[in-house]
């Protein structure tokens, strides 16, 4: 048995899902011999990790705060401190996360053959947390660290060391969070953190992530096209679809005749395009696909 449901604050209201869906799915499923499985931040969220968009209970809906741009983190030495100021106080919280059924449910249909090729648009690394090894991390993954100037790159666990001895008397505590680990902070809870550098080169530190306003690399996304090819369909599970580095995945499927299934709370960019939608949360609808014998 997997943990069905960890935490449910940040899961949007949704209702049951019919026999007939759930066996539509499991059929798509068993029918389709190499699925891509694209997921997004809806996996993750009964896990404890907000996402941007839900009605109500994402981070746009509760809060004012909004992700740095890649432009801003790149020209300001103030926005590069509130970033880390903010992700310095939220890891502890953001990398203790566990997996939740749905991350665990992915893992064993890849073992048993049933998954070609997972990618994800998340940067929590619950994936790889429960055990997929068939994986592509399209927007990154905060629990790594590269430098902007020699290109080195080091576990997420060393820049809190570094932080932490550059700031020894420096305090904050906050209790939101949101989808990369980022929590919120006053000005004045900011004032005098000290922002790591390089211990190489001196380069300026920036999480292994796609900020908004920055580009997923042409190699990542010709490897997500070339899985896309040797796959025959693909499963969409908790992604509103609506940032594109995602959504032209799906229209590429469309485009080449392959069939395409999505699992997701609510409406999603695509819903006009697929053969099957069941709208119901991810870990309940997954939880009983695998149920079925």
């Amino acid at each position: 048995m997997f943990p069905r449901v960890i935490q449910s604050n940040f899961v949007p209201s949704n209702t049951p899902v019919s026999a007939s869906a759930i066996q539509n799915l499991k059929t798509f499923i068993e029918t389709t011999k190499n699925l891509l499985v694209l997921t997004g931040a809806g996996i993750s969220t009964p896990s404890g990790i907000p996402d941007y968009r839900s009605e109500g209970v994402g981070l746009y809906a509760r809060s004012t705060n909004r992700p740095v741009l890649y432009q801003d983190f790149l020209k300001s030495a103030h926005i590069r401190q509130r970033y880390w100021a903010r992700n310095y106080v939220g890891w502890p919280r953001f990398s203790s996360v566990l997996p939740n059924a749905a991350h665990y449910i992915l893992s064993k249909w890849e073992k048993s053959g049933k998954i070609h090729w997972l990618v994800t648009q998340n940067v929590d690394a619950l994936h790889l947390k429960a055990g997929t090894k068939l994986l592509t991390e399209l927007h990154g993954s905060a629990h790594r660290v590269e430098c902007l100037g020699c290109k080195q790159v080091f576990p997420r666990t060393r820049m809190q060391d570094l932080l932490s001895a550059d700031n020894p008397d420096w305090q904050a505590t906050s209790i939101d969070m949101a989808p990369d680990g980022d929590v919120q902070l006053t000005r004045e809870q900011e004032k005098g953190f000290q922002v790591s550098s390089c211990t190489s080169c001196g380069g300026i530190l920036k999480p292994q992530i796609i900020f908004f306003g920055d580009n997923v690399a042409r190699p990542v996304v010709q490897s997500v096209y070339d899985q896309l090819e040797q796959c025959d369909g693909v499963l969409v599970v908790g992604s509103s679809l609506q940032v594109y580095s995602g959504y032209r995945f799906i229209l590429a499927a469309k485009q080449a005749k392959k069939p395409v299934a999505i699992v997701n709370i609510g409406e999603t960019r695509a819903d006009r395009l697929v053969d099957l939608k069941v709208n119901g949360s991810c870990v309940d609808v997954l939880s009983q696909v695998d149920s079925i014998g």
